[in-house]
């Protein structure tokens, strides 16, 4: 599978607003990893966020250092979106460093596990030691793609009345515990 991860930039606009009304057209109003893409009206505005938050000297104060991409197809489809938190801050504990979506069409093809096996190379050349990924108990889906990619179950925890999980993914043979 060719899958290439990808920064938004003012190019990726049209491919950004066609993958967010595929999930609308399907009745799903949340996209994980997408920094917001889904509660943003206009594309200039998410856009500006995500780059800002991509950078160490303008990230919002209330946020954290993150990298988003969009995962395009061997097609140049916009398949995916995914993110990765360089730290957690209190809020992010429980949601931990990483989201990612699949568009609805394009979902048990294996590009969830490619998205995060590929973010897992930036995480490791970024520095981090281990990421922490939380899964609603019942995406099995999600919780498989976890696993496939070294995720080892380390606690549950509630979130607006639903169980959820923190799996840890080691990306360095001295990762802290």
């Amino acid at each position: 599978m060719k899958l290439t991860l990808v920064r938004p930039d003012s190019s990726t606009e049209a491919a950004a607003l066609d993958f967010k009304q595929e999930f609308l057209d399907c009745g799903e109003t949340v996209i994980n990893g997408s920094e917001l893409l889904d509660k943003t009206e206009r594309y200039a505005d998410w856009l500006k966020s995500v780059t800002d938050n991509a950078n160490p000297e303008a990230v919002s104060p209330d946020w954290v250092l993150t990298d988003t991409f969009f995962a395009i197809d061997e097609n140049g489809r916009t398949v995916g979106i995914i993110d990765l938190r360089h730290t957690l801050n209190d809020f992010l504990r429980d949601f931990g460093n990483c989201g990612y979506s699949v568009r609805p069409s394009e979902r048990r093809k294996g590009y969830a596990t490619e998205m995060l096996r590929q973010i897992l190379k930036i995480a490791t050349d970024a520095g981090l030691h281990a990421l922490h990924l939380s899964v609603e108990r019942d995406d099995l889906p999600s919780v498989r793609t976890i696993v496939k990619n070294g995720g080892v179950y380390e606690r549950s925890f509630r979130f607006a009345g639903e169980e959820a999980d923190i799996y840890r993914i080691a990306l360095t043979e001295d990762a802290p515990q």
